[in-house]
Formats: structure tokens, C-alpha cells, sequence
């Protein structure tokens, strides 16, 4: 069932209503009656017969009339018999309030088990638990009770209830934006993120989503949800839980899995979401991005009345990805004819003074600077809005002129401008104009920058999208027959890791390069494989009880004629059982020395909040010390898998250095591509690691591959698919 009976409700019984003004079952009534909710309110509290004029019921099954939605204002060990008798009447949607279940532990969990087993009973849907409550701005269900809440067009989902208080009191105080819906999602135990984005995405009042999260439950339709979503609306979110310790209060807040994840915020941006890591930037940019049309080509002009801010705001936007191009010779002409001669008017624009006495040439500018086509977007930096203070006061007028035509020329031309003031603070009139016209004001240059940094980013994004993964796994669609074979044969000698072989076997069978190699039994047969590679060679431990080959003394290197590599044969086979006297042994794997090249590392896991991701680094002390590795929510495109290269730091080694000639890249990318399809192949895989992988300059080399599978369930299949 959707969510339109629960966010567009129009009748609601208040569970646990009060005569109490502290109580919320008294504070819900008294908000829904002063901002006129025209639906139909129903009090429960069986000790009252009635609350603030409004007949009081016994039980919401007594209500006579219908009810879309309950909220539940009762301590949590009453909600399952609340919903119980909810289900009798056929309420459609509940919202509760209490804490005290997922997020507190075994019991509570348990509870909120006993919770949605009821609710799906009854097909009733659930906000929360340990929740805030829920708002619709548009027809002033207000099931918070938090009075005067700004009405806009931003739909606001978060998991904490003083950050919904902070976004909301930021936007009555500081902005003429405000909200079409406010929901406090809580704990997810039913109703999941990616619902309520489906909901905004197609409602017609709401222009941008703006988003704090905690905890995620489904991570992966959450992208895939966003990544439809953010087409035709922006997603703004901000994701706690970075450290450890904020990782550990977040989850014992929200009660599901929390955290930032080395993955999330690079698959969130990867589904257009602007992500933010300052909360002083979060609503900004939101207010912002409901505001203006994207920039699309990365370009933005800078005008200012002081070199210092353009400075500083030239260093911003270059640090956050955004261009700032030189005007076009006839826009700098058009410029120098109203500026004094001092004025620097290539970009950033400094008017050197010219607006000292005229602050009317700022419109004049912009509208110059909005008319070169090689300019996207243009940031106002410096004292607009304070001349009439600290020059004279007849100019506050000519700004207060200059804001209407600046605001005017966002509509016409289609263009952004954001402004930074230094008298934000003084509150003038001129500025509050800008506002009218949907132009940003901030008194902060950072947030300015990063205002107008995010309408490039999502600009850069749309002119993209066609080419972005939609997260969706196709599961088994490319898989060999042969392939299922190797994995059937896993699992039914009772094993959950591959043998070597095993894994690149069934990398060959998906194209890629992997040494070929012998299995041998006994040192005799080892010689006999050696010798028939015509080189040097390796041998290792092929046991499925030993997976870290390198840490029982299970490999030697560099090994040539019968005698050495008999030897090696005997060492590996002592060490390994020395190692781990009960391990099973297969035997000893000979594999050809590859030539020189580049050492990287490919692997795949199972995230927590988004299912299979891959990772890709350059192998040994960038990985190990410097953590200079990249990742990607699986599939991927070729696209993304060019990017995870160019992520890292180290990238340019792959170019050639010193003289060193490339190395080969598009093998690199192929084999991430191979990498992507096997893993949607067979869901079976919980990990897989390619390390190490050799890169020549023409060509590559898997020579060591590890592949775990997932654990078999009781009816004897490997787990979920995601």
C-alpha cells in the first residue's frame, strides 16, 4: 500500500490524547485545531470523555467514523495492542511516537519485531518507531505540533528530531523558503527512505528533498529510488556517523545499521545526491537548489568589491570542482566602459571601488556577466546590502532597485546568482528583496561558495545521467554454465572458499587474463609442470583450509629446474601442515612467473547498507599504509570504472613516470568490468580478491584470486541475493 492515506491524511486519531499541554497527545490537538486542520480529529484516551471540545473515545475501534491515521502517544509496551485494534478499524497508517525498541537493543528489537507482525496483519503502514512525527505543510496536518512551520517547497526526512528543529527554525529565521512535508522517519521498522522519496518524487508542490539520515535499512533501493528521483528533483543529504563514535551513537539512536561506510558517499553522489559534511551548509543548499536552475557548464563568474573575497572565493570553488573562466573579450569590453580603470574585469570581476557611490553597477554588471554565453552562474561576494549603512543611507534605495533587477534577470535569463553579504546580519531591506526573487543570501563566503558550488555539481550530474548505472543487479543474466558447475562442486565437498585454480577458472571463463596453471600432486609432478612452462615459476599451497598462502610459508618464487622446484614442492608441504596440521591439502599449484609490471588489487565484498561493492587500489604500500583505494557500488559501467581509477592519488604511476612508458589502462578497465559481471553472475559470491594483479604495458596478469562463498541457509541456499 503507498503512503498517500498516511502523508495526505484526512482524518487522525490521536492516541494517547491529553489534557496535559506538556504531553504530546495534548500539544498534536491543540496545533492541528489552531492551524485548522480541516480533516477529522479523533481524541482516544478512555479516562477522558472529551479534550479541548472534541468528543473523546475509549479505543480508536469505537471511532465511528473513518480514520486514514493513528498516532500513537503511548509507551511502547501498549503499541501492539494499540495496532491491534487499530487493524479492527481499518486504520490505514500509523505513526509512533515511543522509543524503547530496534534501537535499544535484543528486547527492543523483539518488540519492534512483534510491532510490524502486527501492522502487516492488518496492512497498516508505519512511521517510526522513535519517531518525531510527521507534518503536511500543504493542508496543516501537523502531527508534531510544532507551531508556525515555514510553508515552501522542500520535503524534509530526517531521523532526528532537534535536526528537523534546527532545518525548520533556519528556515523561519534566515530565508522565505520553506516545506511541503516534514517526516521523521526513526527507525525505518516499515515505512523505508526510498518510499518516501518515490512519494516526494512525484509530488507535484515539492521542488527539492532535503535529507538527514542516521541508520539505512535498504541502502540499495534507497539508490535506485534516488537515482530516478534525482533526474527531476535534487536530493540534499547529510549522513552522520563518519567516526566511530558517531557511527556508535547513530546506531543506538536510529536502531538500524548506521554509519557513513567507506562506499556511501561515493554511491550516493553517484545517484546525483549532493551530499553534505557541514550542518551549517545542509539547508543552504537545499534552499538554494529548490531555488535555481542548475549551472550545466561547470562555469561560474565571480563579482566582487573587494579582491580579498574574490580571492578566498575563487580558491573555494576551484577546491570544489567548479570552473572559472576568463569573459569573453566583448563582455570585458562591455565592463571596462562602466568601471574605473583599476578594475579587473577578466574573473573574478573586481569593480575597484566603481560601486562606492552607485551600488546600481552591480545589477549593471550582472546583467553584462549573465549575457556572455561561456557563464553559467554568477557569485555576488562583498558589501551588497550594506552600502545605505556604511556609505549613505539615500543608497539604500539604488540597492534596493539593483536587487529587483537582479532578481528579475534569474528569471529571464535563466541564469543563477548567489549573493554574500557582510551585512546579512543587518537584515536590509534590499536583501530580503533578493530573497523574494528566489536569490540566496548568505553573510557566510564559505557557504556562499558552496551554495553556489552545488548547483555545478548537480549541473554536472544531469548533463551525465544518461550514462549512470541504476544500481539494479541483474542476477545470473550473464552466468556459464560452467561456472555454476565450479560453485555446485564448492559447496557439495562441504568447502565455502575456492581453490585457487577454482577462482581462475572462472575468471578465464569471463575473459580474463589469469596465469594457467597445474595442479601437482606430488614434487615429481611439479617438476614435470615446471618444465613444460619453459621459465621460471611459482609454486603454492592449494588447500581450502588456507587462504593467506603467504602466512604458512605456502609460496616460493623465482624457481627454475627440477631440483629446486622438487625442493620448494617438500618445504610447502611441511610448512602447511605446520601451519595447520588438520588442513586439507589439494596439492601444490604451479603457475608461470609473469613479466614485469605494475602490482594493483581488485576486491569485492558485501556492504552492509548496499549489498556488493568493489574496490580497486594499487597493491602493496598504497594499500596497506596509505589507503589509496577507490570504491564503487556494484554494477558498474565502464564510465565508473575509468573513474575509480582516476580516483586515486597514486593514478598517474598507470601514465608512466620518469620515462616509463603507459601502462595499460583499458585492460585495467576491462578487468573491473569482468569483475562487476561476476559478481551479478552468481549471488552465491559473498568476496572475492584479485591480489596480486600484474599490469603490463600491454596486458595484465590475474596471478593470485580468492573467491568465498556465501553460507548455505537451512533449505540449502546461499543466502540473500543482495
Amino acid at each position: 500500500m503507498g503512503l498517500e492515506n498516511v502523508l495526505n491524511a484526512r482524518s487522525v486519531a490521536v492516541v494517547g490524547a491529553s489534557k496535559v499541554p506538556t504531553k504530546r497527545g495534548y500539544q498534536t490537538i491543540r496545533t492541528l485545531l489552531d492551524e485548522h486542520y480541516e480533516g477529522a480529529i479523533y481524541p482516544v484516551n478512555p479516562k477522558e470523555k472529551s479534550i479541548m471540545g472534541l468528543k473523546c473515545f475509549a479505543s480508536v475501534s469505537e471511532i465511528p467514523g473513518e480514520v486514514d491515521v493513528a498516532l500513537i502517544a503511548t509507551p511502547a509496551r501498549t503499541v501492539p495492542a494499540v495496532l491491534e485494534d487499530c487493524g479492527k478499524k481499518g486504520v490505514k497508517g500509523a505513526i509512533i511516537l515511543a522509543t524503547g525498541f530496534g534501537e535499544t537493543g535484543a528486547t527492543g528489537r523483539a518488540l519492534e519485531g512483534d510491532v510490524l507482525g502486527v501492522a502487516s496483519r492488518h496492512q497498516i503502514r508505519l512511521i517510526g518507531p522513535n519517531t518525531s512525527g510527521m507534518i503536511n505543510l500543504k493542508d496543516n496536518l501537523n502531527l508534531v505540533g510544532l507551531k508556525n512551520s515555514p510553508k515552501g517547497d522542500i520535503a524534509l526526512l530526517t531521523q532526528s528530531g532537534n535536526m528537523a528543529l534546527t532545518l525548520i527554525t533556519e528556515a523561519k529565521l534566515k530565508s522565505r523558503k520553506g516545506f511541503t512535508y516534514y517526516v521523521g522517519v526513526g527507525n525505518e521498522a516499515d515505512i523505508r527512505f526510498h518510499e518516501y522519496l518515490e512519494f516526494f518524487s512525484q509530488d507535484p508542490d515539492t521542488h527539492a528533498i532535503l535529507m538527514y539520515v542516521e541508520g539505512m535499512r535498504d541502502g540499495r533501493k534507497f539508490l535506485q529510488q534516488a537515482y530516478k528521483t534525482t533526474g527531476t528533483k535534487p536530493i540534499i543529504l547529510l549522513k552522520s556517523g563518519r567516526s566511530s563514535t558517531g557511527k556508535q551513537s547513530a546506531g543506538s539512536h536510529t536502531g538500524a545499521l548506521a554509519g557513513m561506510s567507506e562506499v556511501a558517499k561515493g554511491a550516493f553522489e553517484r545517484a546525483g545526491i549532493i551530499v553534505i559534511e557541514n550542518s551549517d551548509e545542509l539547508f543552504p543548499a537545499a534552499e538554494t537548489l529548490s531555488s535555481l536552475p542548475p549551472i550545466k557548464n561547470n562555469h561560474v563568474a565571480i563579482l566582487a568589491d573587494g579582491g580579498g573575497h574574490a580571492t578566498i572565493a575563487a580558491d573555494n570553488l576551484t577546491d570544489l570542482g567548479v570552473q572559472i573562466p576568463e569573459l569573453d573579450e566583448k563582455t570585458q569590453a562591455k565592463l571596462r566602459a562602466i568601471l574605473p580603470g583599476g578594475a579587473s574585469v577578466r574573473n573574478p570581476i573586481d569593480v575597484a571601488g566603481g560601486t562606492d557611490d552607485n551600488p546600481a553597477i552591480f545589477a549593471d554588471c550582472a546583467k553584462i556577466i549573465l549575457g556572455d554565453p561561456n557563464v553559467g552562474g554568477l557569485l555576488v561576494v562583498g558589501l551588497f546590502g550594506g552600502y545605505g549603512i556604511r556609505f549613505a543611507e539615500s543608497l539604500a534605495l539604488i540597492e534596493e532597485d539593483a536587487a529587483h533587477q537582479m532578481g528579475k534577470m534569474v528569471k529571464s535569463r535563466k541564469k543563477a546568482i548567489v549573493l554574500h553579504s557582510l551585512y546579512n546580519s543587518e537584515k536590509p531591506h534590499s536583501l530580503d528583496l533578493l530573497r523574494y526573487y528566489g536569490v540566496p543570501v548568505y553573510g557566510s563566503l564559505d557557504v556562499a561558495c558552496k551554495c553556489i558550488g552545488v548547483l555545478a555539481q548537480y549541473g554536472r550530474y544531469l548533463n551525465r545521467y544518461h550514462a549512470k548505472s541504476d544500481f539494479v543487479l541483474h542476477w545470473g543474466a550473464k552466468a556459464r554454465p560452467e561456472g555454476r558447475q565450479i560453485i555446485d562442486r564448492v559447496y557439495q565437498q562441504g568447502r565455502s572458499a575456492f581453490l585457487e585454480a577454482e577462482a581462475k577458472q572462472l575468471l578465464r571463463l569471463h575473459g580474463a587474463a589469469a596465469t594457467s596453471d597445474v595442479m601437482a600432486t606430488t614434487a615429481e609432478a611439479a617438476a614435470d609442470a615446471a618444465a613444460g612452462m619453459g621459465g621460471e615459476v611459482v609454486l603454492k599451497i592449494a588447500s581450502p583450509d588456507i587462504l593467506h598462502k603467504s602466512d604458512a610459508g605456502g609460496v616460493q618464487l623465482n624457481l627454475s629446474g627440477s631440483e629446486q622446484v622438487k625442493k620448494a614442492f617438500q618445504e610447502i608441504i611441511m610448512n602447511a601442515k605446520a601451519f595447520k596440521a588438520d588442513a586439507r591439502i589439494e596439492g601444490v599449484l604451479v603457475s608461470p612467473m609473469v613479466g614485469k609490471g605494475i602490482e594493483i588489487i581488485i576486491g569485492t565484498k558485501l556492504d552492509d547498507q548496499f549489498g556488493p561493492v568493489i574496490m580497486y587500489g594499487l597493491g602493496g604500500v598504497m594499500v596497506e599504509i596509505l589507503k589509496d583505494v577507490s570504491f564503487r557500488v556494484l554494477p558498474i559501467t565502464r564510465r565508473s570504472a575509468q573513474r575509480m581509477i582516476t580516483e586515486t592519488k597514486s593514478h598517474p604511476i598507470l601514465d608512466g613516470a620518469r620515462g616509463d612508458k603507459p601502462y595499460d589502462k583499458k585492460a585495467l578497465v576491462s578487468l573491473l568490468l569482468i569483475c562487476s559481471e561476476i559478481i551479478e553472475s552468481y549471488p552465491q559470491i559473498q568476496e572475492m580478491d584479485l591480489n596480486p594483479v600484474i599490469i603490463h604495458h600491454e596486458g595484465l596478469s590475474v596471478v593470485d584470486a580468492r573467491i568465498l562463498l556465501k553460507p548455505l541457509d537451512a533449505s540449502g541456499k546461499a543466502g540473500s541475493a543482495a
